[in-house]
């Protein structure tokens, strides 16, 4: 158990899991930024490295950062570090001792853990290596199995699995100060989730973008695609409080053909609001409800903290928006009858992503975060592909891949202004607003690497997935 209270002007190692890459240094830096905090590491930084090491941080903050991070695994106030055993032993033995002894007492107990990357030992080598850091002035008593303080001996071999080097390429020790969030992507898993879609997003992508969000206690986050709300429940289980809108009636209310496994039909509990009761957040769900993002519904206002959306690609999932190329007629009134369904018609990738950056523009509190996907075609991608705003500062690009031709990118923008009074074309002629340019080559070119059936399958599903 590590000692409590707030120390500063340490050294501290995070340990990154080695997955979703692109996606860590954002986050962390999120975090950092909800204690006001700048990311700030020591020496030879290097992003894809699994072992970061930070400073102007203090224990407190450390441990803010855990209790939300899914990319990192532990944090460790840094002791001492070396590219050999030899300069790791100078460094210790030059860290100050009135740092170490409140942790070395007697009276006190404590563990030594030995983790390798990309190597596996033998017992008795960790065993070994544990014995030979007896020169540290250890008083205390070993308990492996409560002991009041964690240590931890880490050994970095590289990344590339297929050229292990016999010696590690850098040696740590740190006093262990907490875990991150890793066990949320297994208890939060869609496996388990009561009410899933063909397109629910997986819970570790959920938590890192409610993470990108900097979604906290009090923020009132919308998800203009809601789906079956795998956002909303990742923002919940921060305190946020939640809504969302679809296009889709019978995702909305929980009705129609079930997603899964030998089940026809969708049960009579399977909503959103019955996914937020089943992690004991339904306290923070505000509501969703059918709605067209393409059209206005709501005042003129910023009324949301943070928006987090998955927009459909029309890949698996149709975009479609209410409309017709057609005339509608109405009832002399103007009213329709409660039997009417709105006609739909193509939603363009353009369309959703000028309209969901606009929409965030004037409905985001300043401060506020945009995250949302980007499907890229991933040989003609650039970076001038990005849509932008005005009002809108990219924070954030991290690309998922998806295959060897296609990816989407977790965008993540804030707003740093208001929305200038302008018609509704000023902005075109705004040089720092780009409609997006890359849905015509992503849509036809997705396709290519698949054989004809599936193909045909997929462009004449409405219902099958983003």
């Amino acid at each position: 158990m590590a000692a409590s209270g707030s120390k500063s002007c340490l050294q501290y190692l995070f340990h990154l899991a080695h997955d979703h890459l692109d996606f860590r240094l954002p986050e962390i830096k999120s975090l950092l930024a909800l204690r006001l905090k700048p990311f700030h590491p020591c020496g030879d930084f290097k992003e894809q490295s699994p072992f970061w090491c930070l400073d102007c941080l203090s224990e407190e903050d450390v441990c803010t950062v855990m209790a939300r991070s899914v990319c990192a695994k532990s944090a460790f106030e840094l002791w001492g570090h070396g590219q050999t055993h030899s300069e790791l032993r100078t460094s210790l033995l030059n860290y100050p001792p009135e740092k170490m002894s409140p942790y070395m007492q007697k009276g006190s107990s404590y563990r030594i853990n030995v983790y390798t990357f990309n190597k596996t030992l033998l017992f008795e080598d960790s065993i070994k290596k544990i014995d030979a850091l007896d020169y540290l002035p250890f008083e205390g008593t070993v308990s492996l199995k409560n002991p009041q303080h964690i240590f931890c001996l880490l050994e970095d071999y590289g990344t590339d699995p297929n050229n292990i080097p016999e010696h590690p390429k850098y040696i740590y020790f740190g006093r262990w100060i907490a875990d991150g969030q890793r066990e949320l992507i297994r208890s939060y898993s869609v496996k388990n989730r009561h009410f899933i879609g063909n397109t629910s997003m997986d819970a570790g992508l959920s938590f890192i973008m409610a993470n990108h969000a900097k979604a906290k206690d009090n923020d009132l986050v919308f998800d203009p695609f809601v789906g079956t709300g795998s956002l909303l429940v990742a923002c919940s289980h921060f305190g946020a409080y939640v809504c969302g809108t679809d296009i889709d009636y019978n995702t909305i209310h929980g009705k129609g053909r079930s997603s899964r496994k030998n089940q026809k039909w969708r049960g009579p509990d399977e909503n959103i609001r019955a996914n937020l009761r089943q992690y004991g957040k339904e306290d923070m769900y505000v509501d969703v409800m059918v709605s067209d993002a393409s059209k206005p519904v709501w005042r003129k206002a910023a009324l949301f903290d943070a928006i987090v959306t998955d927009p459909p690609y029309g890949i698996r999932e149709s975009t479609r928006r209410t409309g017709s190329h057609k005339d509608i007629i109405k009832s002399p009134d103007g009213l329709y009858s409660d039997s009417h369904v709105p006609v739909s018609q193509a939603y363009h990738l353009s369309d959703i992503f000028t309209d969901l950056l606009s929409f965030a523009a004037h409905h985001l509190v300043l401060g506020g975060r945009l995250v949302y996907w980007l499907p890229v075609h991933r040989p003609e991608y650039c970076e001038e592909m990005v849509p932008v705003h005005p009002c809108l500062l990219l924070i954030s690009n991290c690309e998922q891949t998806l295959s060897s031709h296609t990816s989407r990118r977790l965008i993540t923008m804030e707003k740093i202004k208001e929305p200038e009074e302008l018609d509704s074309l000023a902005h075109l002629s705004d040089p720092r607003f780009i409609p997006y340019q890359g849905h015509n080559a992503f849509r036809e070119k997705y396709f290519s690497g698949l054989n004809k059936r599936s193909a045909k399958d997929d462009t004449k599903s409405d219902v099958s997935g983003k």
